[in-house]
């Protein structure tokens, strides 16, 4: 099964909005997701029914999976700060 990766709006401009040597640190994540949504590291957020984070350095990522479209929906990117304010 391989799931398809979509940036909500915000998000994109988010990834864009960042230094270059984290971009290129995310990336081959992001892109490993649609293999193995749930890679070891990966923490479930609380309160949220299918939300989830990654961690590159100081940075997150935050997705929802579908299982059920099988859909990752990546939803806020930004420095661990910031990303959790207002999901």
């Amino acid at each position: 099964m391989v799931y398809r990766i979509e940036f909500i709006k915000r998000a994109a401009k988010e990834l864009k909005a960042l230094p270059l040597d984290i971009q290129l640190q995310l990336k081959p994540k992001i892109d490993a997701l649609a293999e193995n949504p749930r890679p070891p590291g990966v923490i479930k957020l609380e309160g949220e029914d299918n939300a989830y984070r990654l961690r590159v350095r100081d940075y997150r990522l935050v997705y929802e999976i579908y299982d059920d479209r099988l859909v990752i929906s990546v939803v806020r990117v930004g420095h661990r700060r910031e990303v959790y304010r207002r999901l």
